[in-house]
Formats: structure tokens, C-alpha cells, sequence
């Protein structure tokens, strides 16, 4: 290797290098100037002990097709490609905590052993592909009780298979719906003690990562919202009260989780509806979520009332995240119409967020990790059973 000649007459201890080696120098800094960077879209996210190896998360999405709240084979192939896709993070639907707490008859659930033993080979097969498993945790309170979306999603009666429901104010969620169950300490008492058993089930399970649903006007959003909650004791009124029980559950689901391993709660902004939940509140909300430990904010928008005018197009929520991210200094993630590689990219470049959750875009398209990472010049590990398709 090539030295520095020292000029031993230099007083000030200067040396100098040879021709050839000045040049062999700026030869190296060009190559690495030219060397092409990771995206930071497949670049690795550390969040306790986990790490994930890229910023691609598979959003909740439901599939109303669980028989008894236990997963079925559609499920293993649903969220199972998704893994082999290439995603970091794969995260089940909105998993019931009680038979009350389902959107529909056919949603998952994890207040039962047999549940626990349908999601157990889930999980596993999503951890043999280098993926993390995830699930989150919901009771859909005053908007539960309704048959799937493809029957028309509209409230079950009792003949139907349907059951009563509950939420914070006996305020219906629309006209067509019905009049929810002012719930009672009791049956607060009994919410506390369902997400904590859901959590132990969750951790049974094989699952890593849990996501507490707070958002899309399920019963923890309808506790923050003065638009559902109208209750006049320490549940209701200010946004202290308002937060309380939400607060408790977080609190109480943190304590049960490993230490190593990371909660997420998912949030909707604002309600997009005037007197409603919204960015100032959610904010607050955050900062006292991140004292008890929450790990990153999911952050997505609406649900509360059916006549909310949301402005839904590309990317519509990623301000919420970013706003969230910097004054509440908590890492979050965007989700909400994000579909191609360059707008994930720019979405993180940007510091909006700290990873990216996809819905739809998944549903179109399982293997999008495959392609983003081609778009953007990485390099993303296949499958090798599927290696020969990759070039």
C-alpha cells in the first residue's frame, strides 16, 4: 500500500502524498459517492428488541371469514402470502376481545383457547418468513352487530345472529342503527378485563407486536370523542376524563406485554366532523400514551359519524402522522391510500413517519415489497422457491 512521504524539513509537519496516491484516494471517494444507497423505505426499523427488516407493514385489514372467532385456512393464505411478500410487519384484523365486540358474527376473536390454537400456525409460518406477526386488538362497541360488508353491512337483530351493543352514550351511530347500551362501571370492569385477557391470548398465540384499535369510532375511539361520549362522570366531558378509560387499557395491555416486545395503538386524527375528536386532542392523546410505553402511533382518521366529508385522496392522512411525530415526539406510522414505492419513500425521507401501513394496495397486490424494491434500486431477499422469478 501506497504511504505519505513525510518531508522531514517541513516545519509545521506537513506531509504529502504521491501522484499516485492522491489519485487512488479520489478514486475511492468517487466510489462511494456512486455507491447506491439503501432506500429508507428497506432499510431496517429497530423497535425494542425487534427489529424489522424494512418499513413495510401490512395494515389490519378485516376478512369476515373466522368461524367462531377462530381463523380459518383463508387466513394462513391471507396474511401468510403477505409474509412471503416481503413485508416487515404482518398484522391480523381487528381481532374481537369479546363475542360483543365483533363488527359481524364472522370476525376473529382471542377470548378463547381454540382461537388461540387457529392463530398459532398463523403465526408461525409468518415468522418462518422473516416477517413479524401482529395482531389488533378491538371491540367495535355501537357500530358491532352487523353482517359483513358483502351482505350489506347493515345491523343484525336478534333473529339474524345479532346481539346488543354498547358504547360509552346511548347515541346510535346512524339513524338505521340502534340505540347502544350506556355502558356501566360493570361492564367497564368486564371491557378492562377482556383486552387483558385478549393480551395473554395474543402472547400465546405466537404473536410479537400487539395493536391496541383506538380509532374508526370502535368503543375506545367513541370514549375520546365528544361526539359518542356525552356521559357527565369521570368518563366524560374533558379530554382528561375522556381519555381515562383508553388510558387504563393501554396501561393495563403494556404491563401484560413482554417488555421486549412493542405495543402500537392505531388512532383516527380527527373525526373530520365539527365539535368531534381532532389533530390538537390526538396530540395530547399521544404524549400520555408514550409515558405508559406505547411504542408508535398507527395513524389513520374518520369512522365516528357517517356524514363525516373526508377528503380522501393520495397519502390524505400523512400530515396527521407528521404533526403527531413531531409535537408528540412518539414514532408513528401513515397509512391512507398509499400505493406506490417513490410516494412510501418520500413519505420517510420526509420525516413524516417511521414506517408505512398498506391496506388495498396489499389486497391488489401481495408482493409490493418485491416490486418497490426493484423500483427503488434494493436489494430485497426472495423466497427460494421463488428466487428464480426474481430478474
Amino acid at each position: 500500500m501506497l504511504q505519505p512521504v513525510f518531508l522531514g524539513d517541513d516545519i509545521f509537519g506537513l506531509f504529502r502524498v504521491s501522484p499516485v496516491s492522491t489519485s487512488f484516494m479520489l478514486f475511492q471517494e468517487v466510489l462511494m459517492a456512486s455507491e447506491p444507497k439503501t432506500p429508507l423505505l428497506f432499510s431496517p426499523l429497530k423497535i425494542r428488541d425487534l427489529t424489522f427488516r424494512n418499513r413495510i407493514f401490512v395494515s389490519p385489514m378485516c376478512q369476515y371469514s373466522a368461524q367462531d372467532g377462530i381463523p380459518t385456512d383463508w387466513h394462513l393464505v391471507h396474511l401468510g402470502s403477505r409474509a412471503v411478500g416481503g413485508a416487515a410487519l404482518v398484522m391480523a384484523e381487528a381481532t374481537a376481545v369479546s363475542p360483543v365486540g365483533r363488527i359481524s358474527p364472522a370476525d376473529t376473536g382471542l377470548w378463547s383457547q381454540p382461537q388461540v390454537e387457529g392463530f398459532r400456525r398463523i403465526t408461525h409460518f409468518i415468522k418462518s418468513q422473516g416477517a413479524i406477526p401482529a395482531v389488533q386488538l378491538a371491540h367495535a362497541g355501537r357500530k358491532a352487530s352487523t353482517s359483513p360488508p358483502w351482505l350489506g353491512g347493515k345491523p343484525l337483530s336478534e333473529k339474524e345472529g345479532g346481539w346488543p351493543v354498547l358504547a360509552p352514550s346511548a347515541v346510535p351511530f346512524a339513524s338505521h342503527h340502534p340505540s347502544p347500551k350506556a355502558m356501566d362501571e360493570i361492564d367497564m370492569g368486564q371491557l378492562i378485563s377482556a383486552f387483558e385477557t385478549a393480551a395473554h391470548h395474543s402472547l400465546q398465540a405466537g404473536f410479537e407486536v400487539v395493536e391496541l384499535h383506538m380509532a374508526h369510532g370502535y368503543l375506545l375511539h367513541e370514549f375520546l370523542s365528544p361526539l359518542c361520549n356525552q356521559r357527565s362522570d369521570h368518563y366524560g366531558g374533558s379530554l382528561e376524563n375522556r381519555m381515562r378509560l383508553p388510558l387504563l387499557i393501554a396501561e393495563r395491555v403494556r404491563n401484560i406485554w413482554h417488555k421486549h416486545l412493542p405495543v402500537f395503538v392505531r388512532i383516527s386524527a380527527t373525526d373530520w366532523a365539527e365539535g368531534g375528536w381532532d389533530l390538537a386532542q390526538s396530540v395530547s392523546f399521544c404524549r400520555e400514551l408514550k409515558k405508559l410505553g406505547i411504542d408508535l402511533i398507527d395513524v389513520s382518521s374518520g369512522g365516528m359519524v357517517p356524514h363525516a366529508k373526508i377528503p380522501v385522496g393520495p397519502g390524505f392522512q400523512v400530515p396527521f402522522a407528521k404533526s403527531i411525530r413531531e409535537e408528540s415526539q412518539i414514532p408513528c406510522g401513515a397509512v391512507g391510500l398509499i400505493t406506490k414505492a417513490k410516494q412510501a419513500e418520500d413519505i420517510l425521507q420526509s420525516g413524516s413517519s417511521d414506517a408505512v401501513f398498506l391496506a388495498r394496495e396489499f389486497l391488489r397486490d401481495p408482493y409490493f415489497p418485491f416490486h418497490a424494491a426493484k423500483e427503488l434500486g434494493a436489494d430485497l431477499p426472495w423466497p427460494n422457491q421463488y428466487e428464480r422469478a426474481k430478474d
